[in-house]
């Protein structure tokens, strides 16, 4: 997860296909469209997601990153010579498997991942050999010049949970509701590339779909769509914000569930809103910080997650099948459709990183001075990454990741390892 005061609900991160919940036809569309310009219920793509329009008042557009690359030498990586960077090999060859396979992306990766997949570097030698015969490196710098910005982290998250509800678990996980519009509106005019509608309808209007103090209130999903029952309203939550997780039932088993949709109203940082009422101050608003607070006020809780209209809505994930390359892995879907290799990968905003580029990432460990250094890959999006140097670092599984994710808001500088002889990417608007 971002740190809670920066963070846009990460779960908002992926692509998935357009769900067609009403009769396809033009007309539909085309009021769905003028419903964007008056309702404000479109929203940016769940991959590259995040630019969300608000329902119901717009918010403005980010703007473009202008980022630019500048070649350096590779003795200008910090730690590049000491790295492991034949850790990073199961992860670099699932993103592969994706980069060679769509026909976006199958040019510019072809020789490289050809050449990846043809080895296994027994050692930090042979894989920097091949990083090094590939790739490029080139420094990135935002609009003003700078190669510094925000670092922050995110985890994968372990609640305990009940297939039915009891007295202890009465909060609930829901799938996606049927009545949730998502139409992509790129089809329909150039100007909207990227976009997506999310919305319902009522009557023969397409509306802004109902927002978390709504579904709260009692526009929830029907009981079936619940896929499991928590304790913790702030723990379900981070949750969202992280887009991922697992739930351990009280039979032992582990349910894997991650983001499919949202419901279209953009995010709001509960912690920073805690900061600005003076409930916390600046250097508690991490993810622990409110934790405790929400334990110390229960009867505010319910009210101050309201203030965020934001609301996800999660599938069940099956496990890798064993011995398969991304059980070894063993991480939550990216952005890229791949698992995330914990401590090596990072959640980029994708109009200046294309996803799937090897990443070298120079930052310092959470809450300290100590010099975090090494190759990740950017194989995912959050609704708070945007910008050139902006990056979200997955610490993995678990507690002492929640804690190290929770506490992460450094200073970083980023290098992109770009294929040898490709032509470097135009940045999107």
């Amino acid at each position: 997860m971002t740190t809670a005061i920066s963070s846009a609900t990460k779960a908002s991160r992926k692509i998935h296909p357009i769900r067609p919940r009403l009769p396809g036809s033009r007309g539909v569309l085309a009021a769905a469209c003028v419903a964007v310009c008056v309702a404000g219920c479109a929203t940016a793509p769940p991959v590259p997601p995040r630019a969300v329009v608000t329902a119901p008042t717009p918010s403005p557009p980010f703007p473009p990153p202008f980022v630019s690359y500048v070649p350096v030498a590779w003795s200008a990586l910090p730690g590049w010579n000491d790295d492991r960077l034949q850790d990073i090999w199961p992860a670099f060859r699932a993103g592969c498997r994706v980069l060679v396979t769509a026909a976006r992306t199958r040019e510019q990766w072809l020789v490289a991942c050809a050449a990846g997949e043809a080895i296994e570097p027994a050692d930090s030698a042979s894989a920097r050999a091949f990083f090094e015969e590939h790739f490029s490196p080139y420094v990135v710098r935002a609009a003003d010049g700078s190669d510094r910005g925000l670092i922050t982290g995110y985890y994968e998250p372990l609640l305990e949970g009940s297939p039915t509800p009891t007295a202890r678990f009465t909060v609930p996980l829901y799938a996606t509701p049927d009545d949730l519009l998502t139409v992509d509106l790129s089809s329909l005019h150039p100007d909207l590339k990227g976009r997506r509608l999310r919305g319902r309808v009522e009557g023969r209007r397409v509306v802004p779909y109902w927002s978390r103090a709504e579904i709260e209130a009692g526009k929830a999903p029907p009981a079936d769509k619940v896929l499991a029952w928590v304790a913790d309203p702030v723990e379900a939550f981070f949750l969202q914000i992280q887009g991922s997780g697992r739930v351990q039932l009280g039979d032992g088993s582990v349910m894997r569930i991650g983001y499919d949709d949202q419901n279209g109203h953009a995010y709001q940082s509960i912690g920073r809103l805690l900061v600005e009422r003076g409930e916390l101050p600046l250097e508690r608003a991490s993810l622990q910080g409110i934790a405790e607070w929400g334990r110390r006020n229960p009867a505010k809780v319910t009210a101050l997650l309201d203030e965020n209209p934001s609301y996800v809505f999660f599938r069940e994930v099956p496990p890798p099948a064993p011995g398969t390359l991304e059980a070894t892995i063993d991480g939550p879907i990216g952005s890229l459709g791949v698992p995330l290799l914990r401590e090596r990968t990072v959640a980029v905003d994708p109009r200046s990183i294309p996803l799937g580029t090897p990443v070298y990432l120079a930052t310092t460990d959470p809450l300290s001075e100590r010099p975090l250094a090494r190759l990740t890959l950017a194989q995912d999006t959050g609704g708070a990454i945007r910008g050139a140097v902006r990056a979200d670092y997955f610490w993995g599984f678990g507690e002492v990741a929640g804690r190290k994710a929770g506490r992460m808001r450094q200073q970083g500088r980023l290098w992109m390892l770009w294929p040898r002889g490709i032509d470097l990417p135009a940045p999107s608007p």
